[in-house]
């Protein structure tokens, strides 16, 4: 039964805990009615992103903004996490598979809904199986911005550091949520 953002704080706490435990820099859990949606966004991905189509994970292959909003109504809370990237070229995908190992135990805990939005395009296969199934569906996640999510405006309305990054040596803020019920 939902109750209030401060109840469910508590009651995720465990999982909010262990996010930090495990090098996450924030993990707060926040209403879904708070996470952004905006069709701008996939265009973002469809025209500037090179990898665009090349992966399951990436549109066109995943929810547009209208049906991301329409999942995002399917709950109440997400806990959304953020990691401080500092030139370690995998942290992405450290970052991914610690997101997919949150979900995991929300999941085994009893919450059957839980599933996690990750940051970035999915890099797990060398090439992705893009005419079929994928290969690592236990795994893969969509970011959220392939999803249509305004990731910037989500986290700012948190109070969360987001900015954009102008080289690649500068520090970079990566985001990921993980939907639970």
């Amino acid at each position: 039964m939902p109750g209030d953002a401060s109840d469910a704080g508590a009651r995720f706490h465990p999982y909010t805990g262990l996010a930090r435990k495990n090098g996450i820099d924030d993990a707060l859990v926040i209403e879904t009615s708070k996470v952004y949606t905006a069709s701008w966004v996939r265009m973002k991905c469809q025209f500037g992103c090179p990898g665009y189509g090349e992966t399951l994970c990436c549109p066109p292959h995943t929810p547009t903004p209208e049906q991301m909003r329409t999942i995002l109504d399917s709950y109440t809370y997400g806990i959304l996490l953020h990691l401080r990237w500092q030139k370690d070229y995998r942290a992405v995908e450290k970052f991914n598979e610690m997101l997919v190992d949150i979900e995991r135990t929300i999941f085994l805990d009893g919450y059957y809904k839980a599933w996690t939005l990750g940051s970035g395009p999915c890099d797990r296969c060398k090439e992705c199986n893009i005419g079929g199934p994928c290969l690592h569906p236990d795994r893969a996640r969509p970011s959220m911005e392939g999803c249509g999510i305004d990731v910037f405006k989500t986290v700012r309305e948190q109070g969360l550091p987001i900015r954009v990054v102008k080289n690649r040596r500068e520090e970079r803020n990566m985001y990921g949520l993980v939907l639970i019920e």
